[in-house]
C-alpha cells in the first residue's frame, strides 16, 4: 500500500493575527507536523489561505483604488511573503515546498485536470510538500472559488487523499451558533445528519466562506469516501493527532469510495453547460443503488441548454429538482432529436454518472 495522503487546509484566521500578520510561531508548529508527518509514511498537501491577509499586513495602498485591484495587488504581494516564510521553516526540517497556484478553470477541462494531478502526485513522490492556493491574482468574480475549503475539497478528490483536514478558528461544528453558551460540539457527522438547520453562515473577517460551504464539501466528500474532519487550529499538534486517527473537531465519516472520474464529475455543479429533465421512472432507475443504470433517450423528456459531447450537465426530475451529474456522450442537438426514442445510445452511461448524496 502506498503512503497515505493527506490534505491540510488551513483558514486565514488560523494562521494570522488580528492585526493581519502571519502568526509565525503558529506556522513554526505547522511545519514542524508537516514534516514528521512525511517522515511517518504520510504524503501531506498544503492548501493555505492567507495571501490576501499578509499582504493587508505588510502594504498600504491608496484609499481610491477599486476593490478588485486591491485584492490582486495584496494577493500578489502576500503570496511572495507567505511562501517564504514557509520555505524557511520547512527548511528546517530539511523539507522542500513548491508553490501551486489554481483557478477554477484548472478544474474544467478534464485533461488539464489530470495534468495537474500528474504534477502534484509528481511533486509527492519526490517528498515535496504541495503548497497550493488560489491565484487570486487573476481569479475575479465568477472564476473564484467560493472560498479554499472548495478548493481543498476539489484537491483531497483529485489526489485520491485519505483523510482532509480542516484547520479553522473554532473546535468544528456546532449544533447551534458556537458563541451560544449551550452549543454543542457534533463529534461525529454521518449522510443522515441534517446540518442545515444548525449551521451559521456567518463569515470570518479575513476569509470568504462560512462553515455552512465547509459542511456541504465535507458532506460530499464524505459520500465519496473521504475521511473529513474540521478542527480548531490551534488545538496542541493538531495536524499531527488528526492523522493518526484521533477524533479531533467534527468528523464525517466516509460512505463509499467513488472512482477518480466520478469524484471529478462529483464536484462539476459549477461547470454543467446543460439541463437533461428525466422522467420518473428514469430517476427511479438511475437512483437504485443496487444496480447499475444508464441513462437512456426514452426517460428524457427534455433538453435544455446547447451542450456537446463530453460535456457535463445537471440530471433534473420532472419537477425540475436536480438529483445528479452526467457526462455526456453525444450533444444537445442529437439529444433532443432522440427524445423518448428506444433502442438508442446512452446520453450518460452509468460510468460517467454522478448521483447526489
Amino acid at each position: 500500500m502506498g503512503k497515505q495522503k493527506i490534505v491540510i487546509k488551513i483558514g486565514s484566521n488560523v494562521l494570522t493575527k488580528n492585526s493581519g500578520e502571519v502568526n509565525e510561531e503558529l506556522l513554526r508548529s505547522f511545519c514542524a507536523q508537516l514534516a514528521h508527518l512525511s517522515k511517518q509514511g504520510f504524503s501531506p498537501l498544503l492548501v493555505s489561505s492567507g495571501a490576501v491577509a499578509a499582504g493587508r499586513g505588510r502594504f498600504r495602498m491608496e484609499k481610491k483604488t477599486d476593490t478588485v485591484t486591491q485584492r490582486q495587488l495584496l494577493a500578489a504581494v502576500g503570496q511572495t511573503h507567505l511562501l517564504n516564510i514557509y520555505n524557511r521553516l520547512l527548511m528546517e526540517h530539511n523539507m522542500s515546498c513548491a508553490q501551486v497556484l489554481v483557478t477554477k478553470e484548472d478544474f474544467r477541462d478534464r485533461r488539464h485536470y489530470l495534468n495537474m494531478r500528474n504534477c502534484l502526485e509528481g511533486m509527492l513522490h519526490h517528498g515535496v510538500l504541495p503548497i497550493i492556493n488560489e491565484n487570486d491574482v487573476v481569479s475575479v468574480t465568477e472564476l473564484m472559488f467560493t472560498d479554499n475549503d472548495e478548493l481543498a475539497g476539489l484537491v483531497a478528490a483529485m489526489v485520491d487523499a485519505q483523510r482532509l483536514l480542516i484547520l479553522t478558528n473554532v473546535e468544528g461544528i456546532y449544533d447551534r451558533n458556537p458563541k451560544d453558551p449551550e452549543a454543542r460540539l457534533l463529534k461525529e457527522v454521518d449522510q443522515h445528519t441534517d446540518l442545515r438547520a444548525m449551521v451559521t453562515a456567518e463569515k470570518s473577517d479575513f476569509g470568504r466562506g462560512g462553515m455552512l460551504t465547509k459542511a456541504n464539501m465535507a458532506q460530499k466528500l464524505a459520500d465519496m469516501g473521504i475521511s473529513v474532519s474540521i478542527a480548531g487550529g490551534h488545538t496542541e499538534r493538531v495536524i499531527e493527532r488528526s492523522a493518526q486517527g484521533e477524533a479531533l473537531g467534527t468528523r464525517f465519516v466516509p460512505e463509499r469510495k467513488a472512482t477518480g472520474l466520478k469524484r471529478w464529475i462529483g464536484h462539476a455543479s459549477a461547470y454543467t453547460n446543460g439541463e437533461v429533465y428525466v422522467n420518473a421512472g428514469a430517476k427511479k432507475a438511475l437512483l437504485n443503488s443496487h444496480q447499475a443504470t444508464s441513462l437512456l433517450p426514452i426517460g428524457i423528456i427534455r433538453i435544455e441548454g446547447n451542450f456537446e459531447r463530453n460535456d457535463i450537465v445537471q440530471l433534473k426530475d420532472e419537477e425540475g429538482h436536480s438529483f445528479g451529474l452526467g457526462k455526456v456522450q453525444y450533444g444537445a442537438k442529437r439529444a433532443k432529436e432522440l427524445i423518448g426514442s428506444q433502442g438508442q445510445k446512452p446520453l450518460v452511461h452509468y460510468d460517467y454518472l454522478y448521483i447526489f448524496p
